[in-house]
């Protein structure tokens, strides 16, 4: 149980950051401030991130929190390709809501020139093992092709939403993230479709 309350703990402080950074701007947020929105203690905040810059990094716990969430809510009759879909699109529209452009782009920034962890490619998230078993279930069911490996075609998917949120922060987000994914993630990804 107390592993379960400390990834409650961390996810509290890291949502509630995340929500006042995009409420109030990152500068405009101090530390205080994520402590009182998120209920914890200041030793709560620093057992988990050594300042507020360590927060930027944390983005990747909010996705994995958004692709756990809709997991839950999934029709287990679409087809795996259908559910890829959707989880792309019910992301970008999260961070399209919820996330700033400036905050995205500082993260996309940190992990460029960060000589530690890059959270965003670490394979033990929750993002990369639904995506795998999502391919996998797929392949097995006919759905995905099998000419490519599972871990091959979400290394593809995950190129394609970083380069398309890449895109997005560059573009100061002239267009609507999620519309625009949703007709062009499925032009990038057919190559995968099973014939």
């Amino acid at each position: 149980m107390p592993k379960k309350n400390s990834r409650n703990t961390k996810s509290k402080i890291v949502s509630a950051a995340w929500r006042l950074f995009y409420e109030q701007g990152y500068d405009n947020t101090t530390i205080e401030d994520i402590i009182e929105e998120s209920g914890t203690s200041k030793g709560s905040f620093y057992h988990y991130f050594t300042g507020k810059d360590a927060l930027l990094s944390s983005l990747s716990i909010l996705f994995d929190e958004k692709y756990e969430e809709i997991e839950q809510e999934i029709d287990p009759e679409m087809n795996a390709f259908e559910k890829l879909m959707l989880y792309n699109a019910e992301l970008f529209g999260m961070i399209e809501n919820r996330i700033s452009i400036d905050l995205l782009a500082m993260l996309y920034s940190s992990q460029l020139i960060t000589k530690s962890e890059k959270h965003l490619l670490d394979r033990n998230r929750t993002y990369y093992k639904l995506l795998r078993q999502t391919v996998v279930s797929g392949q097995e069911k006919g759905e995905i092709s099998s000419e490519v490996s599972a871990n091959e075609i979400v290394k593809a998917y995950a190129l394609c939403e970083r380069g398309i949120l890449y895109d997005w922060c560059i573009c100061n987000g002239e267009y609507a993230l999620k519309e625009y994914s949703k007709k062009m993630m499925p032009v990038f990804m057919s190559k995968f479709m099973a014939e």
